[in-house]
């Protein structure tokens, strides 16, 4: 369990702690735990303040936050990769200090502590529920509401003498500037879309230009987002597998072991392909593949790698039907994984997203019924 973002039950009287200045001790964290707490290792040292005692962050991350990264890059333990919603403080701010609004999913936090480095200010974490500020907003968690409540429940107004905090544009579909303004008195700058322009967007008196107001969607943000893709993938993959050996064993003889091992492993590379064209080509290479439906750009993909494979696998798979259904299975399960990627991209729509499902999911789910008719059909 770890400690709130207050640190008020830790540090009762002081102006500012600094966890590693003490000479005489060789762990001196360890005067500010309690059994059952632990300090988060991106806490500094705190500062009291007239709304109580706040933790001043690092700004530079540590060994144990690129790992984390990593890890939750993968998908491993992203839902439960999260800070405690509140107020921190990072630098030496002041009254007169700008409030930086961010998500509680960490990698976010990191993202934008990291970029403020020479820079004093306060951030302001809402409870998103561990998701980014862009899903977030979208489903709601990081709003006004939740933005209201957390300037009230931190006291803000005690804090700093400007009644101002600056949100991330990515969260402006969620927070209503006016409303916000309205039920807290606090007013909303909506700041620039990455954390690496704020401090530019701070220098120039909160003003964004137009870059720091354009999405961008570049080779290495979509490369990022791959292993995600591949991970989720991964289990209904392992299930998928398990069928196709099954399929693979209906024969003339009713069921042949031989012939699910066989025909299984077959049947499991085309597989792979249709997984690596649709979750991993597709989003690197989004921007060049043709059409503007992300079904579609899964089939083109998926169709310039199941042809060398069924011109690989034509020496062990007998028959056109056998390498009919290979190549239907492959470019559907690229079809659809590709589809499944609109999500994490800034090039689609809600109902532009919906559409495109409605159209595509009637016609992949015929293809896969083809294509296993067929496989078992090739056996005979």
């Amino acid at each position: 369990m770890k400690i709130s973002t207050s640190g008020v039950n830790l540090l009762s009287s002081m102006d500012e702690v600094s966890l590693h200045s003490s000479t005489e001790r060789s762990n001196p964290m360890v005067d500010y735990e309690k059994p059952g707490f632990k300090l988060c290792a991106y806490v500094d040292r705190f500062i009291k303040t007239n709304a109580g005692v706040i933790p001043i962050i690092k700004s530079t991350l540590e060994k144990k936050d690129l790992f984390s990264t990593f890890y939750v890059r993968c998908g491993i333990r992203r839902h439960t990769y999260t800070v405690a919603p509140g107020l921190y403080a990072i630098g030496k701010p002041d009254k007169n200090c700008e409030v930086l609004v961010t998500a509680n999913f960490k990698l976010t936090f990191d993202h934008l502590r990291k970029e403020l480095s020479d820079i004093n200010a306060w951030i302001l974490v809402l409870d998103t529920k561990g998701i980014n500020v862009w899903c977030a907003a979208g489903k709601g968690t990081f709003s006004t509401r939740e933005l209201v409540k957390k300037i009230k429940d931190c006291s803000l107004e005690k804090i700093v003498d400007h009644k101002r905090v600056i949100v991330p544009q990515l969260g402006a579909t969620g927070v209503s500037a006016r409303d916000v303004k309205k039920q807290s008195g606090f007013r909303v700058v909506y700041g620039p879309i990455r954390a690496k322009d704020i401090p530019i967007f701070l220098k120039n008196n909160r003003k964004a230009d137009k870059k720091m107001r354009q999405v961008s969607f570049e080779l290495y943000e979509r490369f990022i987002l791959t292993p995600v893709e591949i991970q989720i993938v991964l289990k209904p993959a392992l299930i998928t597998a398990l069928i196709l050996f099954i399929i693979s064993g209906f024969g003339p003889d009713i069921f042949s072991f031989p012939g699910a091992w066989e025909r299984g492993m077959i049947s499991v590379f085309a597989l792979a392909a249709g997984i690596f064209s649709g979750a991993f080509v597709t989003p690197i290479l989004l921007p060049f593949i043709p059409s503007r439906e992300f079904a579609l750009k899964g089939i083109i993909t998926g169709s310039i790698f199941a042809i060398p494979l069924m011109t690989i696998i034509s020496f062990v798979v007998s028959g056109f039907a056998g390498l009919l259904a290979l190549f239907l299975f492959s470019v559907t399960i690229s079809s659809y994984l590709a589809m499944n990627f609109t999500g994490a991209t800034p090039f689609t729509s809600p109902s532009g997203v919906e559409k495109e499902m409605k159209r595509y999911l009637p016609v992949q789910l015929a293809s896969l019924v083809i294509s296993s008719g067929l496989w078992i059909y090739s056996a005979f």
